[in-house]
């Protein structure tokens, strides 16, 4: 039977994928005590990154917060495996980091890295309001338009 956050992903329509097999020397995640600290995850759709290139140049703003929500999938797909198979172990969401390939001029990186928590909370609700660093760099690993890495607390 299916948890109360798995019937909410169902709502929304998102089916956790695979997980992406790390592409460096990193684990997914780590536990310490009752906190997750899931590893920066790309836009990986069926193992391939789907949005490469930068902000405000290759890619528009709003495929790229469309990017970073992908970006969350990943992450929640990773924190499943960290919480045995059951996301409604998560008390809350603490922290999303953000990292945006960015243009140079561009600033928008804020609306960008919404795509991921905006869905941190329609999917955890009020446990889903986070904290939140985003930054926009040159490049990510693999041209990755974003990359998104969160820390949780669990029950």
């Amino acid at each position: 039977m299916a948890g109360r956050i798995e019937a909410r992903l169902a709502e929304l329509g998102i089916t956790l994928p695979q997980p992406m097999a790390p592409i460096a020397n990193y684990v997914p995640w780590a536990i310490t005590g009752n906190l997750v600290v899931v590893s920066g995850q790309v836009p990986a759709v069926d193992g391939k990154i789907a949005v490469t290139g930068r902000v405000g140049a290759e890619v528009t703003a709003g495929d790229g917060k469309a990017a970073a929500r992908q970006c969350l999938i990943n992450v929640l797909v990773h924190l499943k495996a960290a919480c045995g198979g059951d996301l409604d172990r998560v008390r809350r969401v603490l922290r999303l980091g953000g990292f945006i390939a960015s243009a140079p001029s561009f600033t928008g990186q804020a609306q960008v890295m919404n795509g991921a928590s905006d869905l941190a909370v329609a999917v955890f609700g009020e446990a889903g309001r986070h904290a939140r660093t985003t930054i926009g760099v040159p490049a990510l690993p693999a041209d990755a338009a974003v990359e998104v890495e969160g820390l949780f607390e669990i029950g």
